[in-house]
């Protein structure tokens, strides 16, 4: 490894930057989107990336950003960015930014070394059972794993952040906390979707006292544009954890706070759930694309495992020659997905639980017998596709970011309390959201969660396990090197979304902005129906309905943040437009 990157990452620590990261919230503005560049067009681009040599930032929250491009100014690395920015989100942006939830990160360092994947995604308390959800007669109590305190999985992302610091960073958990804390005892001026999210989940915010309080006004009014919010319990949370680490929250008073909101309620998380739990260190899934590498999330995410099994199947049909979104295209997309959904249905769970068939459901050989069932002619129905055989076993609102810093070390972060606002649980006197995780259990193996997925009896609920997620945070590289970064909300879609971003680049041959801000389309088996958002032509439609298709109309999917390395370094950035907040910037 480069002596460079390695005393970046392993050094001795830095100097103390608490004074100067504190003092970025005093500087931080509302984030204005630029228009698109005219010459960007002349020259063919419809949407231009943001281009940078030192450093890259891009996340849904540009107050995020900001603070985390910050750190790399002051000489930080991307792990002490990304942590930097995962505290500030769960300042100002509740609705997915958390510490209350769960997620995924992956790290690269600035080698030729595979990336490091930190699971830090909740587990289910020593209490849970597998028919928790359900009524006497068996059949599942559809909002009993959503919206109540049983919904809740023991939280990790402090303890999952405050690793990645501890193995890779160069801050102290206090300095990478400061701009959080800052934003939320001094406040941050409203934007337009705050106030939009706050309204439209105000039936299923009211109902809870904490969360009326802390995120409505008095009189019960929402914080209109422009206005400046503040989180005092929140920030008083986030400074425990400052001087006392993950202690901080694991246990002390913000545990004491957790399980009094438990016991209120009849919620299961215990003292001893949250001072037991543990982030996990793992490998991540490994593939190969016309030559690129692709590494991804392992269980107990989905996501990685089926992109590469996705790509595996596609990299047999002439995608670049068929064109961007043509009915050719989309159509091998549809009917690839579908089979990888329909793997995900059977196989798929926490691998310290069950045997998962890694290696047989991402091998090539898998994958060319799963495309010899694919007509180039017609959609296959659902009903007659089912889990396949591989080889022998060896959220929608969640928050992606993605930070490249000089050294070339990347990190490729997803986390989520699930639905927009979690469980709009807020626990009294910490101030933040708890998550409804458990919702991506199998509530009962073949009933389908919210997200419409079906799962079996690899991701039933047992004390201790880590629910299945579709959270896909990914990092590609080009002959060894970091090339692509990039990761996506969007509960089910997330796989889809960073899939066709990835085929946006290699094969459509997109700047990094374009292939973010494209048009995408969705199909997970079930229910049977190809979704689209607004772009997609209607004869484009028209013939893929000819092909037997059943295409919906769907609103927008995921909210990607991506970067991308050029051969000679430089960076760029692409953030979605699909959240009005995005914003992807470097120096």
């Amino acid at each position: 490894m480069d002596k460079a990157p390695q005393r970046q990452i392993k050094g001795t620590r830095l100097k103390r930057r608490s004074e100067s990261l504190s003092a970025i919230a005093l500087t931080l503005t509302l984030f204005i989107a630029s228009p698109v560049s005219g010459q960007a067009i002349l020259e063919g681009e419809r949407f231009h990336p943001a281009v940078a040599t030192q450093g890259m930032v891009s996340t849904s929250h540009t107050l995020a950003t900001d603070v985390a491009l910050q750190v790399l100014k002051e000489g930080g690395n991307a792990i002490d960015a990304a942590v930097t920015a995962g505290f500030a989100l769960a300042v100002t942006q509740p609705r997915s930014g958390n510490i209350g939830g769960g997620g995924f990160m992956l790290i690269a360092k600035g080698d030729h070394s595979a990336p490091e994947a930190i699971d830090f995604r909740e587990k289910a308390p020593a209490a849970a059972n597998e028919t928790m959800f359900q009524d006497d007669n068996g059949d599942v109590v559809q909002n009993r794993s959503r919206f109540t305190h049983l919904a809740a999985g023991v939280p990790g992302t402090v303890a999952g952040l405050a690793m990645a610091l501890e193995r890779h960073g160069t801050l102290s958990l206090k300095q990478a906390l400061a701009p959080a804390i800052k934003l939320a005892r001094d406040g941050f001026t409203v934007p337009q979707r705050f106030t939009d999210g706050l309204e439209q989940a105000r039936p299923r915010l009211e109902r809870w006292p904490a969360t009326r309080s802390t995120f409505y006004k008095r009189d019960g009014s929402a914080y209109q544009p422009g206005e400046t919010f503040r989180q005092p319990k929140l920030a008083n949370t986030l400074q425990r954890i400052a001087e006392k680490g993950v202690d901080g929250f694991y246990q002390g008073k913000t545990a004491d706070l957790i399980v009094k909101e438990m016991e209120r309620h009849g919620g299961l998380i215990t003292k001893a759930d949250l001072s037991a739990y543990e982030p996990v260190v793992r490998s991540p899934v490994h593939g190969t694309y016309r030559g690129y590498d692709i590494y991804s999330m392992s269980p107990p995410s989905s996501g990685g495992t089926h992109i590469v099994q996705i790509l595996n199947i596609l990299e047999g049909f002439p995608i670049r020659e068929s064109g961007h979104n043509t009915a050719d295209t989309i159509h091998w997309m549809a009917e690839a997905m579908k089979l990888a959904y329909a793997d995900r249905s059977q196989y798929l769970g926490d691998t310290d639980y069950v045997e998962v068939p890694l290696a047989g459901l991402t091998s090539k050989s898998y994958a060319e017998t799963l495309r010899k069932d694919i007509s180039s002619e017609q959609a296959r129905p659902a009903s007659d596709i089912g889990p396949g055989q591989p080889a022998a076993y060896e959220s929608p609102e969640t928050t992606h970011f993605s930070v490249v810093d000089k050294w070339g070390n990347a990190v490729s972060n997803t986390y989520t309390i699930n639905f927009s606002y979690g469980s709009g649980i807020t626990v009294e006197g910490a101030g933040f959201l708890l998550n409804n995780e458990m919702d991506d259990f199998s509530a009962k193996p073949g009933v389908p969660n919210a997200y419409g997925l079906i799962g079996g009896e690899a991701n039933k609920v047992e004390p201790g396990k880590r629910m299945l997620s579709s959270m896909s945070p990914t990092i590609m590289k080009k002959q060894g090197k970091n090339f692509l970064v990039t990761g996506s909300p969007g509960g089910s879609r997330i796989i889809t979304t960073t899939l066709q971003v990835i085929l946006n680049v290699i094969d459509h041959d997109m700047n990094i902005q374009t292939a973010v801000s494209a048009p995408r389309v969705h199909h997970q088996w079930l229910p049977d129906e190809l979704r689209i958002e607004q772009g997609i032509s209607g004869d484009t439609i028209r013939l893929l309905e000819d092909r037997g298709h059943t295409v919906v109309t769907n609103s927008a999917m995921g909210a990607i943040q991506s970067i991308m390395v050029g051969e000679d370094g430089t960076l760029y950035g692409g953030a979605d437009p699909r959240r009005s907040t995005s914003s992807a910037k470097g120096y």
